[in-house]
């Protein structure tokens, strides 16, 4: 009844000239008004977005303003340089500290470091707002299925002694020790004359090409075939977790080969229907991204792929600054790279950002917000 009485009332409100609220309309009029910056409205989405802890943590870190604060020290460094240059330019009457090369190198070099510092940490910040895509590939009824129940907690995929049981890829977020993964459960890869089995192959061997994580499950009871041999192949040079299940089984792999093929990454020993080995696979995915631990609760992560192009940009045109001024380039020159980067680092915080750009990242937003 209160539902319905809402929902009257909102068609009554529309009638007499109200209107529903525009994706990311209340976020939006809270920058345009000053109360928060870019940086922390784009928080706001990440919150909503998080699909685990420690991606919302990250996401809170930016709504209350930690990367905003950094940016803003920088680009103070830089404005005072700035005006530095044109107090020297402009009144050389007046007794103010002149720019010297020495005192730009050592202005320069600051931003420049501090910039890398936030660049060390878009690595991991970046997998905690989008996750890993995450394929797990191997042939027919090695325990891809059983691998991804396990994760997940639930029987999303079909576990049957039946090679060829999983016919699609399918999808799902799942937490390992606060690292979100995109896990896509593939259809096991063969050569196979089936047409439906076929297409779930080939959109396996896709899923492959496009992840970041490749889980490579193999079967402790059976030998290494040649198909076995072709998805190592196909992994070569990937971020990868080697697999050798049912260890409950007796031994038939050649496990001295298996190490070989792993060529130094990972290898763990699972028995997912007994739910042994989970443990050590997880902590071999956190090691392997995240040397087992991230930072602190505190740490300021950047996250976003548009602060990550825009901090790259910055870096390069202070690195350009930093060079001319090595070589004792005319200080007003310079100035305009010391300039340039001043402006980079103010459309991460929306100082200076047009405002085509400004309605596309509020658009993103889910209905009002």
């Amino acid at each position: 009844m209160d539902w319905f009485l809402l929902t009257e009332f909102s068609k009554l409100a529309l009638k007499h000239g109200a209107r529903l609220a525009e994706p990311g309309e209340f976020t939006k009029r809270a920058f345009l008004n000053g109360r928060i910056d870019l940086s922390q409205a784009e928080g706001v989405m990440d919150l909503i977005r998080a699909k685990t802890d420690r991606a919302m943590n990250v996401a809170l870190g930016q709504l209350e303003g930690r990367l905003s604060k950094k940016i803003k020290v920088l680009r103070q460094e830089l404005l005072e340089t700035v005006a530095q240059v044109e107090v020297n330019i402009d009144y050389p009457e007046y007794d103010a500290e002149a720019m010297t090369h020495d005192l730009m190198i050592e202005k320069v070099g600051f931003v420049i470091r501090e910039v890398d510092k936030l660049l060390e940490t878009a690595g991991q910040g970046k997998i905690l707002r989008e996750g890993l895509a995450t394929a797990i590939i191997g042939r027919p009824n090695v325990g891809k299925s059983s691998l991804m129940n396990s994760l997940v907690h639930e029987n999303k995929a079909i576990v049957t002694d039946i090679p060829g049981t999983t016919r699609d890829t399918l999808e799902e977020y799942v937490n390992v020790r606060g690292v979100p993964l995109r896990l896509v459960d593939t259809a096991g890869i063969r050569e196979t004359e089936d047409i439906v089995e076929k297409l779930g192959v080939e959109r396996s061997r896709k899923a492959l090409r496009e992840a970041d994580l490749i889980l490579l499950v193999l079967n402790h009871g059976e030998e290494l075939s040649m198909e076995d041999e072709a998805l190592f192949e196909a992994a070569a040079g990937m971020n990868a977790v080697v697999i050798v299940n049912k260890m409950d089984t007796v031994r038939k792999i050649n496990l001295e080969r298996v190490e070989q093929l792993a060529a130094g990454r990972p290898l763990v020993t699972t028995a997912f229907i007994e739910d042994k080995g989970i443990d050590d696979l997880e902590a071999a995915i956190a090691n392997l991204f995240f040397e087992g631990a991230l930072e602190g609760e505190d740490a300021t992560y950047v996250s976003n792929t548009r602060h990550i192009a825009l901090l790259e940009q910055a870096k390069q045109t202070a690195q350009d600054a930093l060079d001319a001024t090595e070589v004792a380039m005319p200080i007003d020159l310079i100035q305009i790279d010391v300039t340039r980067t001043w402006e980079l680092l103010g459309e991460i915080i929306g100082d200076s950002v047009q405002d085509s750009l400004i309605d596309q990242l509020f658009s993103q937003f889910c209905l009002g917000k």
